[in-house]
């Protein structure tokens, strides 16, 4: 039987590299280039991640009832985190109000792959086949690949960002 292990681990290790961008953004201050690089580097990867992991893992596990309601959790939770992103791009760098938006990504973001590791891919390890592993292996680097071409920082305009 194939290792279902794989492609979590590979899930892991994208949040992982997320994790220090975050911590990294984290460790910066005011409007600089740096603190903007990094968010334009965190929303491109965060984003590719995220359109992969659904087509990838998400869509296969749609098909699952035993899995439906964690599955539609985690793509809602991906949207209110997009939203997140393109409100942060629209907010002024050197501003309170970007910390704490900041922290308010980084809480939920954090929460939510803490989640995934945690609850959710050991959940569906059970219901995973032979088939549906090769499906998620030959999707998940190819739409990642392609998203982190098309991904970009989409802010709203200014006087629309979440006060």
């Amino acid at each position: 039987m194939a290792d279902k292990t794989d492609i979590f681990d590979r899930l892991k290790k994208d949040h992982d590299d997320h994790r220090k961008l975050l911590e990294k953004m984290a460790g910066t201050s005011g409007e600089s280039e740096e603190r903007a690089d990094l968010l334009a580097q965190f929303t491109r990867e965060v984003k590719s991640h995220a359109a992969a992991e659904e087509q990838a893992l998400y869509s296969t596990m749609l098909r699952k009832p035993e899995t439906t309601g964690e599955t539609r959790h985690s793509v809602a939770e991906h949207h209110e985190i997009e939203e997140m992103l393109n409100d942060l791009a629209a907010t002024d760098m050197s501003s309170s109000a970007w910390l704490a938006k900041f922290k308010d990504l980084r809480h939920d973001y954090e929460h939510h792959i803490d989640e995934e590791e945690d609850d959710h891919f050991p959940d569906f390890a059970k219901y995973l086949t032979e088939d549906d592993i090769a499906h998620m292996r030959s999707v998940f680097d190819r739409r990642k690949e392609a998203e982190k071409g098309h991904a970009e920082v989409t802010p709203e305009k200014m006087e629309d960002a979440k006060e």
